[in-house]
């Protein structure tokens, strides 16, 4: 059984890192990484409010 605060805190470094994709979406010179960048950001928010609300952080 995974613990329930060790959890909250890998949703906390998910959330951070989630920063660094928008920061990468600033680039002018992206191309067509944007759709694999804007895909990957789709993902990991609904994998973020998932673990929220099985772990109600």
């Amino acid at each position: 059984m995974l613990d329930p605060q060790l959890m909250i805190g890998k949703i906390s470094v998910l959330e951070r890192k989630r920063e660094s994709l928008l920061k990468l979406l600033e680039q002018p010179d992206l191309g067509t990484l944007r759709i694999d960048v804007n895909q990957a950001l789709e993902e990991l928010d609904d994998l973020i409010d998932e673990l929220k609300r099985t772990f109600t952080v």
